[in-house]
């Protein structure tokens, strides 16, 4: 036996207290390990044995120490003590600037710039400012709209005198133009340091300024006087926004919250604008509760005066005698999941019936001229149901509003008189791609009968719909004159959607004695790049109930067909951003019988159209 296996046998038999060291004679084909050497003549390891990998343990020599001169920021800890790949700064939005990515530009709005919110505002810079520590942020806003818009519709011949001597007839040419360039500059002071809850104190003004012109062919339409030409050219300054924001409290840490605004502030009583859209003067709570599900708002405003021209807010005259005060709630997934429900409770206040106002142009808005031409006043209570989201895949957009109260001087009889009048409008959409296919429907109750006590006509506080096409649209865009029955009254507001016969959306009265309105309408908007879309529509139009035009016009029967709306846009987005937005939109009104049997004319005009082109640049 060799001795190799007989080592071990031996050992096992004695006894570990009798092992001793011995020597053992190896066979001649075994090799005597190596003799111990000196640690100093070791050779280096070589930490790329296996190429891209290295020995396990192997720490190599650490790089230069990490020197930075970042002010504000803490000491850089020591290399053996933190990874060198980690530096301290002093906040994050320094960070990209810190690395060298982007550089800050005053002028540039695509990237990170103070003067928009993107870091905090170094209080030691502005020190004329009221604030302390680092959580403060100032945002500026500028737009430029402009609007170039040519069109007809059918324009009254003035009573005394008018541009055509051989003019007969009760309208004469229709073709008119408008320029508008509109300059909005906004800016908003906010505390607060992330992005994750709202602000704890914001302070916002907004300013804007327009410029119109107007050319049309007959006189007394931009102006009251005959001897004045049929062209304006006007400016106005209104103050849009102007307001304080706090911050309450915080009731989850979600960020759930209660918050107050006072001042002049933007409010929108449902999802697509039907009850009331603006910008006027209140006081508003609002906040939300889990995790965002629910939000609320409770406010009352005191309506400003509007510039007759502009459309903006006149904060130098003194506030209309008329409120508004609202309250509404918002769900998520209810009545089933992917849908908002909305519930709003208004009550319009007004007490103008003593008022008697002008416009700028010189027609009298308040009381309208109509009926017995006296002061009205009336409490406006509406109750609605609005919702917005999914149903599967289906898109939808819903409201529906009852409008109860009491009108305390009807210009029909003079006497007070009920308000029920109604309200429904839903619009369906389905996306298929690059595609998406819209069908529309809008119900306004009528009145059919204005001599009794009560009044059914729908209208609203404040419209500014998004809905059948929009601005985009003729019968929305376009005012169309009620003349006849009515000196300086619209059949329909300026983007309004509602056949209320008001004297002015800005300035005048909610008229709950109108005829009503009813919408059918299909559309298609198509992305066709990133940058440019595609949109078409088509609505039919008719009077809900046309009682209210044959007594004003003292006619027997008036058809209930307004006609065809149809319309096409362009809108390209040269950067895919909303920086830049470029609109160019045509829409025709095909008259039905009941539009030519109220604006008959001795030229048989049937069709009415509309161009806009619209450019609108944001900082």
């Amino acid at each position: 036996m060799s001795a190799a296996i007989l080592l071990p046998l031996v050992l096992q038999a004695i006894p570990p207290a009798e092992i001793r060291q011995v020597p053992v004679e190896l066979p001649a084909n075994v090799e005597a390990p190596p003799p111990e050497t000196d640690q100093d003549e070791i050779p280096p390891v070589d930490p790329e044995i296996i190429d891209g990998r290295r020995r396990p343990g192997y720490v190599g020599e650490l790089p230069d120490a990490v020197t930075q001169r970042n002010e504000g920021a803490l000491r850089a800890p020591p290399p053996e003590a933190f990874p060198t790949d980690q530096i301290p700064i002093p906040d994050r939005w320094r960070l990209i600037e810190t690395l060298g990515v982007v550089k800050e530009r005053l002028f540039d709005p695509y990237n990170q710039n103070t003067y928009k919110g993107d870091r905090p505002i170094n209080p030691d810079k502005v020190p004329w400012l009221p604030i302390t520590g680092n959580d403060w942020f100032f945002v500026a806003n500028a737009i430029s709209d402009t609007v170039f818009e040519p069109r007809t519709f059918p324009i009254p011949v003035g009573v005394q005198t008018t541009e055509d001597p051989d003019r007969l007839d009760v309208f004469g040419n229709e073709a008119s133009i408008v320029l508008s360039q509109t300059f909005i500059l906004g800016a908003a002071l906010l505390k607060g340091n992330t992005a994750y809850k709202p602000p704890d104190v914001e302070y916002r003004a907004t300013f804007a300024l327009n410029v119109n012109y107007v050319d049309v062919p007959e006189k007394r339409v931009l102006f009251v006087e005959p001897s004045k030409p049929p062209h304006r050219l006007d400016h106005f300054l209104g103050v849009q926004e102007l307001f304080f924001d706090y911050h309450i409290r915080n009731t989850s840490d979600r960020f759930d919250f209660d918050s107050v605004r006072i001042g002049i502030q933007p409010f929108q009583a449902d999802f697509r604008g039907f009850l009331f859209q603006d910008q006027q003067l209140g006081l508003r709570f609002f906040g939300t509760r889990d995790n965002n599900r629910f939000q609320y708002n409770v406010a009352a405003f005191w309506r400003l005066e509007k510039d007759t021209n502009s459309g903006l807010n006149a904060v130098l005259q003194s506030p209309r005698d008329d409120f508004l005060i609202i309250a509404n709630a918002y769900r998520q997934d209810f009545l089933i999941p992917a849908l908002t429900s909305q519930v709003t409770l208004a009550y319009n206040r007004n007490r103008e019936a003593d008022d008697v106002e002008v416009d700028d142009n010189g027609f009298p808005v308040r009381p309208a001229l109509l009926g017995t031409l006296r002061g009205r006043e009336y409490d406006a209570f509406y109750l609605g149901y609005n919702a917005d989201g999914r149903i599967g895949r289906v898109n939808l957009t819903a409201s529906a509003y009852a409008a109860l109260g009491e009108d305390r001087n009807s210009f029909f009889t003079d006497r007070p008189a009920n308000i029920r009048a109604f309200f429904a409008a839903a619009e369906a959409s389905y996306d298929k791609d690059w595609m998406r296919f819209r069908l529309s429907g809008m119900w306004a109750s009528g009145d059919g009968d204005p001599y009794d006590d009560t009044e059914t006509g729908y209208d609203a506080v404040f419209e500014n719909p998004i809905f059948a096409g929009a601005d985009t649209s003729y019968w929305i865009r376009q005012t169309i004159p009620f003349a006849g029955g009515g000196r300086a009254i619209s059949l329909n507001g300026r983007n309004g959607i509602l056949n209320s016969l008001r004297s002015s959306k800005e300035q005048g009265q909610s008229n709950f004695n109108n005829p009503g309105t009813i919408l059918a309408g299909a559309g298609a908007d198509f992305d066709l790049t990133p940058e440019f879309r595609l949109s078409t529509n088509a609505n039919h139009l008719w009077f809900e109930d046309t009682t209210s035009l044959q007594v004003l016009r003292n006619e027997g029967s008036i058809p209930a067909d307004i006609g065809w709306d149809l319309s096409a846009a362009a809108i390209w987005r040269p950067k895919a951003t909303q920086n830049i937005v470029m609109r160019l939109s045509a829409a025709t009104l095909i008259s039905g019988n009941g539009f030519r049997d109220l604006f008959d004319n001795l030229g048989q005009d049937k069709e009415y159209y509309s161009v806009l082109a619209n450019v609108i640049l944001t900082y």
